[in-house]
């Protein structure tokens, strides 16, 4: 292995692979894939504490949860391979329809914060779409803002290639770099939801399609007779039983082949994903399925190869999961996005609201008496470094031609203060004042003061974002192109007190009666809720979805 790794390494994220089998093949299996196997290690390992389960580090927190609350993410992974790095049976590939174990990677195509509030109440179940644009914490691998999923394989690919710069290539150094990679995931949701994470589960695609085949057939529920030849899926609307291999079509589904006007989205997928589980939790309840030793003995086997649960997550913590997930306890809910868009590679991601999605998010977890609360803390893990969540540039305009003053004009950052993801946080606040999206980048080194540098002919504009922001340091720049701006972060920057433009709302969540109010995940007609809605789904029955 050398240090430069090749960006078809197992570790990198497939954004950078264009090959149209892997890009459909990287559908994953979604909150099915997840849950089921979080019900499986929490019965297994009440059933047997030391089943070979594998036990990870990457994150151990200093602060303790608020008492009796469990806050626990679980990612599902669209690597081809288990736990260890081996490859799976090929009878698991041929089921998968996805390749062997050369492809996939270690994209978090599955993202859920599970919530248990103290006393074992019912589970909030909250899915992050998989290819949200967001600012990620430790830049790894010199990439600062990307979809969301990536930040597990990136930060595993840095790691890697630092340990192999110091001759590290076994075993150990394998998992080491697993550990970085979950780390870093970790730390991505907690920045973006604004909540502590205090456990985690982590899963391999091949999980689902094994736990199916233990408990298949199970029951389903669709609006339309719907086929789609990329994931084999090919179901008749209505009621109906359907076994392993079905069932990886039924989560695994992102378009309709023969119906294009149904118009499938990644996030119609989650919710069809989130109907399985709720089907599956309605058969478990009905069934003896986990009561069943041989069943059991399955589970385990499952488990071990393809579950990791942190090393701080109890017996309590995994009792007080089992109760708060029982059937119709929970509630599935699928986080919105604020439209469609690419990346600067061209890329296609979700643009989100990340003030938006804190509030919803906190709103969500606020127990009754207190839903008037204000929005959860910023995380305690997070790093020292970390960019600010409020900004100068967070305050709400005065006027609208205080809101439009940047009009025609496109600010780029150069992030050399070391605060992570400051640059594309700063560029992302002006757009309120209606300045264009250019590029952010990390400067090769700290530096101390803030500069601004501005084209011919954007003297005024360039004078009245320097009095906004606070920068003192401005001249124009000949190389710049008409309309061009560039700000360069300084480790003396001050987020908190511009000299100008702020308001008393300034780092402030949006009011909570401005939030959405959640959606049926089920509701919509045949096309389905649409992307921009925040949506809901009880844990019990057979929901009946798109």
């Amino acid at each position: 292995m050398s240090e430069e790794l090749p960006v078809d390494h197992p570790y990198r994220p497939r954004r950078r692979l264009h090959r149209r089998r892997r890009i459909l093949a990287l559908a994953a299996l979604g909150l099915a894939l997840v849950l089921v196997a979080a019900l499986a290690a929490v019965g297994i390992y009440l059933w047997r504490a030391d089943s070979g389960i594998r036990r990870s580090s990457a994150i151990v927190k200093s602060g303790a949860p608020v008492s009796g609350e469990l806050n626990l993410l679980v990612m599902g992974l669209d690597s081809r391979v288990d736990v260890n790095g081996n490859p799976l049976p090929a009878a698991a590939y041929e089921a998968l329809h996805s390749g062997d174990e050369s492809d996939g990677g270690l994209n978090s195509n599955v993202l859920m914060y599970v919530h248990v509030p103290a006393g074992g109440a019912a589970a909030t179940v909250i899915a992050i779409p998989r290819d949200d644009y967001v600012d990620l914490p430790g830049c790894p691998d010199g990439e600062c803002k990307a979809k969301i999923k990536e930040a597990y394989g990136l930060a595993a690919d840095q790691k890697s290639k630092e340990l192999a710069a110091e001759g590290h290539t076994d075993a150990a150094a394998y998992q080491a770099s697993r550990d970085a990679g979950r780390a870093e995931q970790v730390a991505a949701v907690e920045q973006f939801l604004g909540v502590q994470i205090d456990h985690f589960v982590e899963v391999t695609m091949v999980a689902f399609l094994q736990i199916a085949q233990v408990v298949q057939p199970i029951t389903v529920c669709v609006k339309e007779n719907t086929v789609d030849t990329y994931s084999g899926a090919d179901f008749k609307a209505g009621t109906q039983q359907i076994d392993a291999d079905q069932a990886v079509a039924f989560v695994r589904q992102r378009r309709d082949t023969s119906n294009p006007g149904l118009e499938f989205t990644d996030l119609d997928r989650s919710r069809r994903q989130q109907a399985f589980i709720a089907s599956l939790f309605t058969k478990l309840k009905q069934t003896n399925v986990l009561t069943n030793p041989a069943t059991l003995n399955r589970l385990v086997k499952v488990a071990q190869q393809n579950t990791v649960i942190d090393s701080q997550l109890g017996i309590s913590d995994l009792t007080s999961l089992a109760s708060s997930m029982d059937g119709s306890k929970m509630h599935f809910y699928t986080l919105p996005i604020a439209r469609f868009g690419t990346d600067s590679a061209g890329q296609s991601v979700n643009i989100v609201d990340v003030s938006a999605v804190r509030a919803i998010v906190a709103k969500l977890l606020a127990p009754p008496a207190a839903s008037s609360a204000p929005a959860t803390a910023a995380p305690t893990s997070s790093p020292a470094t970390a960019a600010p969540t409020s900004s100068p540039a967070t305050a709400a305009p005065s006027s609208a031609a205080e809101e439009t003053f940047g009009t025609g004009t496109t600010v780029s950052v150069v992030n050399g203060s070391g605060a992570s993801g400051a640059a594309a946080s700063l560029i992302r606040e002006l757009g309120h004042y209606g300045f264009g999206a250019g590029t952010a980048s990390t400067a090769s080194s700290r530096v101390a003061d803030s500069s601004l540098v501005y084209a011919s002919g954007s003297q005024q504009v360039a004078q009245r974002l320097a009095t906004l922001i606070g920068i003192d340091d401005l001249r124009e720049d000949d190389d710049l192109g008409a309309g061009e701006i560039k700000v360069t972060i300084g480790t003396s920057f001050d987020w908190s007190s511009p000299s100008a433009g702020t308001s008393s709302t300034a780092g402030t969540s949006a009011p909570e009666s401005s939030l959405p109010s959640p959606v049926s995940a089920t509701g919509g007609g045949t096309t389905g809720p649409a992307p921009t809605d925040l949506t809901e789904m009880a844990g019990g029955g057979v929901p009946c979805v798109k």
